[in-house]
């Protein structure tokens, strides 16, 4: 089956930085669209970036120019390493994959299949 694990999460005080990574196992990977989203306490879970099987990426506005989304095919691996963090980006992150042809935008959940368990970034002073 289809297994994806985030790790990297943590407390960081603002304007720093953290890379979050994810294990994908279960799946053709490099066929595979990869996102990231993120849900805040009280709050729908929310589109972060994706990047496609041709590398092509996509982010939310307010985190473009911050956050830059990576994959390694050699590992099976999707990274999201985001900086100058502000308190805002606090949230769990999840990490999704869709593994079929996709359907709908790209910011939908519904688009990705599969998803992690996530992990917490908090940015606090």
């Amino acid at each position: 089956q289809v297994q994806l694990v985030e790790s990297g999460g943590g407390l960081v005080q603002p304007g720093g930085a953290l890379r979050l990574s994810c294990a994908a196992s279960g799946l053709t990977f490099s066929a595979a669209a990869m996102c990231w989203f993120r849900q805040a306490p009280g709050k729908e879970r929310e589109f972060v970036a994706t990047i496609g099987w041709r590398f092509d990426t996509y982010y939310v506005g307010s985190v473009k120019g911050r956050f830059t989304i990576s994959r390694d095919n050699t590992k099976n691996m999707v990274y999201l390493q985001m900086d100058s963090l502000k308190p805002e980006d606090t949230a769990v992150y999840f990490c999704g994959a869709a593994a079929n042809q996709p359907m709908g935008a790209l910011s939908d959940r519904r688009r990705y299949d599969y998803w992690g368990q996530g992990t917490q970034v908090t940015v606090s002073s």
